[in-house]
């Protein structure tokens, strides 16, 4: 059934999030991944409320928030994916959801605009929408320009500009964090080396980290431009005659 309805699905847009799946599954993916995974539960551990909705190309169980009653995963057909769907066609009520997690989804996407848009129609408003993305500023985004494999298929949006996106969308930017200081090596050894900057870098919180979190809240339903009203007008104004003032009589 999943095969018939994603027949007519974007070839490109399958094969792209099938190579992010698979970068992410390898030794650096799964790296960067894990920083992650430990920022992300730090976050969601506050939230609370019916649905959490996680949208991403990764094959890992994604984080959950503990305090929602339902944690629902969402997008291209892999295994894992609970509600398969388009990144532009979410099968979702708009406010549908407390939380939306948005974990590569713009790294790896034919249209950032409409699935930011897709996943920002979902929030219900008070609620709240993470992003997770790589972080153009960082050796990591600077692997992607070099790199051979998915990573050079990946956007890198700053989140500078993804925190613009989300204030034309009626969302106000609550937290901007920084993680993954590490560069992308695949060696453990130097990655065992390189901890102690990483916790340093991370208590800093400088923003060359590998991965960047945005926490945003819903502030409104939307903004739509209100009609002006044309006024017809009603008549001439004409001015009227003063009354003269006897000061004689006044003073009287």
């Amino acid at each position: 059934m999943t095969d018939k309805a994603f027949a007519q699905a974007d070839p490109e847009w399958l094969a792209l999030i099938g190579a992010a799946r698979e970068w992410l599954s390898g030794p650096i993916g799964q790296f960067l991944l894990d920083e992650e995974r430990r920022m992300l539960e730090d976050e969601l551990g506050r939230f609370f409320g019916g649905y959490l909705v996680h949208y991403g190309p990764s094959a890992q169980t994604p984080p959950s928030a503990p305090q929602v009653q339902r944690n629902v995963r969402l997008g291209a057909p892999l295994p894992g994916v609970e509600i398969v769907c388009e990144e532009q066609a979410w099968p979702l009520s708009e406010h549908a959801a407390d939380v939306v997690v948005l974990q590569h989804g713009l790294d790896f996407c034919l249209s950032p605009h409409g699935l930011l848009r897709e996943a920002a129609s979902s929030v219900r408003p008070g609620g709240h929408l993470l992003i997770v993305g790589i972080n153009p500023w960082s050796s990591w985004g600077l692997r992607h320009v070099f790199a051979n494999d998915a990573l050079r298929q990946a956007r890198c949006i700053s989140p500078q500009r993804v925190g613009d996106w989300l204030n034309l969308l009626g969302f106000a930017l609550e937290k901007r964090r920084f993680g993954c200081y590490r560069p992308p090596l695949a060696s453990t050894k130097w990655q065992a080396r390189l901890a102690g900057w990483e916790r340093r870098a991370g208590a800093w919180q400088l923003s060359g980290g590998g991965f960047y979190l945005l926490v945003a809240r819903k502030i409104v339903v939307g903004l739509r431009p209100l009609q002006q009203v044309r006024r017809e007008p009603i008549g001439k104004l004409v001015p009227m005659p003063m009354a003269k003032v006897n000061r004689r009589q006044s003073d009287a």
